[in-house]
């Protein structure tokens, strides 16, 4: 006998990712607008394709990447279904289970993050609905580097069972079977009611806040807070093993397995097939403490490595953090940003993804060459971790000295804090992305175009001769106040820093003879639409070389 098949409902209209809730930002969001039977975006997604039972919680399904599974519907959502063939109710079925690539979602001390998604459970009731096992969950970022499960932490956001019209909403923690958490039951909301959940969509939400004490976690239904635990009620480290620090996202449609089996089990002969979990939209929201506008996003950054050409360094200050920088599979690692000007530092925060340093050092310079260590992380368990600072600094780095894992140093972001010196003279960086040209390059790997680009990887360098010149175009006259130079080890001994209206008649406003070459931050006096370095004698035998021509003014 073949399952009863679902017969097809009129689709639903979309509806776009809400603005964030009053105090938070929206740090990342996906509403499905894949087109009609595509699979998923593997860049945002993973599946986790296999039979059910190695999850290790009785399924039966096997999980697969299959359009007949996972797809997007064309009208802005993702579909799990689960299907049967065959005679055996308790064989023979497939479905879909996915999961985030991001694992650094998760509430920086003194914040809370949110976690919310819209979803039409499946269609089903308890007349054909046994066995189904649907749920919205996260998993405690360690576990992807073994840190084993329930210790790294589990938080079901919503789980049915059975075609019951409820949700339960529960944190896994501690040890299994057992231990302050009751595994493998957890502590739980118990069974509540979700009256219309599996004829519509509704909103389900999770709060890990980090801002109270005790520390809280809240469960949401349509707004509505319906359960909540506090970090008193078991022991600090189990909660904090299992709480602070990030999490990665998942969807699965589960079929049999112990929890539907706790309810009645399941699936039986009028187990229809063809039932499926609809996403609208999942979104994180993050409150953060307020400590002032993040200087480092955005900035030059460098490192000791990249794993590959995926995981570069910029990504650890683009303000995303879905993205990574990640190094050689080795110690030590460094992670560097200039900031453009010496700031007064006052805190650092950094994401780590899930291959962590166990060790490292926060350093300061104002030179790029000496440095100073201004914080020290020794074996901390936690992958955010937010610290005070008292430094004065142009550049910053992380030293990462030991590996959490065999892995890479993997850091989602570096955010850094803190006001410019006094009598800075720094205005605006003018000249980033702007037109540049030169008297000669030494290649085409060398050109104008790579000493205005924002990237200290790359760099312009001349013929090896004298004299040479690079040039920016502002695009409009400008007042100029500061031009910061980096100079490769090729640099200019004798040069001068001149601006002109029209590109052809020239003033200095920048001379000397006795030049040092490194990082070089020179206040200046003068206006003009085109500024120029004129090296006019070089220090070594080869030619001008700089990594960035920084022109800073109003």
């Amino acid at each position: 006998m073949t399952a009863p098949t679902i017969v097809e409902a009129a689709v639903a209209q979309p509806s776009a990712v809400p603005a964030p809730p009053a105090g938070f930002t929206t740090t990342w969001s996906d509403d499905f607008t894949g087109a009609a039977n595509t699979g998923l975006d593997t860049g945002t997604w993973r599946y986790d394709a296999g039979p059910g039972s190695s999850f290790g919680t009785g399924e039966i399904e096997t999980t697969t990447t299959s359009t007949d599974n996972v797809y997007h519907d064309g009208n802005g959502h993702l579909v799990l279904k689960a299907l049967h063939s065959g005679g055996d109710p308790n064989s023979g079925w497939t479905s879909g289970r996915v999961e985030t690539q991001a694992d650094g979602f998760g509430a920086q001390p003194g914040g809370v993050v949110r976690i919310q998604a819209s979803i039409q459970q499946p269609d089903l009731s308890t007349a054909n609905g046994a066995g189904y096992w649907p749920a919205f969950w996260m998993l405690g970022a360690p576990l992807r580097i073994g840190q084993v499960w329930p210790g790294s932490g589990e938080v079901d956001i919503l789980e049915d069972i059975n075609g019951r019209s409820s949700l339960f909403g529960t944190l896994h923690c501690g040890v299994s079977p057992g231990g302050p958490c009751n595994e493998g039951t957890g502590l739980g909301s118990g069974e509540r009611a979700c009256g219309g959940c599996q004829t519509g969509y509704h909103t389900y939400a999770v709060e890990l806040d980090r801002s109270t004490s005790p520390e809280q976690i809240r469960w949401y239904l349509d707004g509505t807070q319906y359960f909540s635990l506090s970090s008193n009620q078991v022991d600090a480290t189990t909660w904090a093993n299992a709480v602070d620090h990030s999490y990665f996202i998942i969807f699965d449609l589960a079929i049999g397995g112990a929890f539907p089996a706790a309810f009645g089990g399941g699936p039986n002969a009028a187990t229809a097939s063809g039932g499926s979990l609809n996403v609208d939209y999942v979104a994180v929201y993050n409150k953060s403490p307020n400590y002032g506008t993040n200087i480092a996003q955005g900035k030059p950054t460098t490192a000791s490595s990249a794993e590959s050409a995926q995981f570069p360094a910029s990504n650890a200050t683009d303000g995303d953090i879905t993205t990574r920088w990640s190094s050689a599979f080795s110690d030590p690692q460094w992670l560097q940003v200039d900031l453009g000007q010496n700031y007064n530092l006052n805190h650092a925060t950094l994401t780590w993804e899930a291959a962590t340093a166990s060790a490292y050092q926060l350093q300061t310079s104002t030179d790029g060459a000496n440095w100073a260590t201004a914080y020290t992380n020794n074996n901390s368990p936690q992958d955010i971790q937010s610290t005070p600072l008292s430094a004065t600094a142009r550049y910053v780095r992380v030293l990462a000295t030991s590996r959490a894992s065999q892995w890479g140093d993997s850091l989602y972001e570096l955010a850094l804090y803190g006001s410019p010196t006094s009598g800075g003279g720094t205005g605006s960086l003018l000249s980033q992305g702007k037109t540049a040209t030169s008297s000669s390059s030494e290649n085409a790997s060398f050109t104008a175009a790579n000493a205005v680009d924002g990237n200290t990887g790359t760099r312009w360098s001349s013929a090896f001769s004298d004299p040479q010149w690079l040039q920016v175009d502002l695009g409009a006259t400008h007042a100029i106040s500061r031009v910061d130079l980096s100079w490769e080890a090729a640099y200019a001994k004798a040069f001068q820093i001149q601006t002109s209206n029209d590109g052809s008649t020239w003033s200095n406003i920048y001379s000397t003879t006795t030049g040092t070459g490194g990082n070089q931050s020179l206040p200046v006096s003068g206006s003009g639409r085109y500024v120029r370095v004129n090296g006019t004698a070089r220090a070594t035998q080869y030619g001008y070389s700089l990594w960035e021509f920084q022109v800073f003014g109003s």
